[in-house]
């Protein structure tokens, strides 16, 4: 079995929690957020507009050579305007767990998401996950922050943060 790794990024937007959380608490709008070029696309027709405990949310993603994968995540948590949690129940991954989590600051909102995710194949996901799947996960992450500033302007003074465990 391979290694567990984790991602925890932590980003301000200068918006209100209720804002923060009428946002990311939509499955639809995952795609805007997401780099294009994933080919990223939520194909579940009753996932329902928001969050909720039990949600299941289909997508097809491309991350390599353009190859389409079946990927479904059901919403295992939701606190409203404090966190919720996904967590894969078919797809790329031997393990995906992902924290959501909204905090009001002054100013604004401090989103944090923690991931813990295995790849598959033992030792040969540990050799993919060290070559090129830790590295694709920051673009995502690192794309995030860029679209979120884009939609939501960016927090005066702050330095955002991507972090591997």
């Amino acid at each position: 079995m391979s290694r567990t790794y984790s991602i925890k990024t932590i980003q301000k937007i200068p918006i209100s929690i209720e804002a923060a959380w009428d946002f990311f608490s939509r499955p639809d709008n995952l795609k805007n957020i997401t780099p294009s070029n994933l080919g990223f696309n939520v194909t579940s027709k009753h996932h329902g507009e928001r969050m909720y405990p039990g949600q299941i949310i289909e997508y097809t993603v491309s991350p390599l050579l353009g190859v389409p994968l079946y990927w479904m995540t059901e919403i295992t948590h939701v606190a409203d305007r404090q966190y919720f949690v996904d967590e894969q129940r078919f797809g790329p991954y031997a393990l995906w767990h992902h924290q959501h989590h909204f905090k009001a600051i002054e100013g604004g909102v401090e989103m944090t998401d923690i991931v813990h995710y295995r790849i598959p194949f033992w030792f040969l996901g540990d050799i993919a996950n060290t070559l090129m799947v830790k590295n694709e996960l920051r673009k995502i992450f690192e794309h995030r922050y860029t679209a979120v500033e884009e939609r939501f302007g960016k927090f005066p003074g702050a330095v955002n943060k991507v972090v591997f465990g």
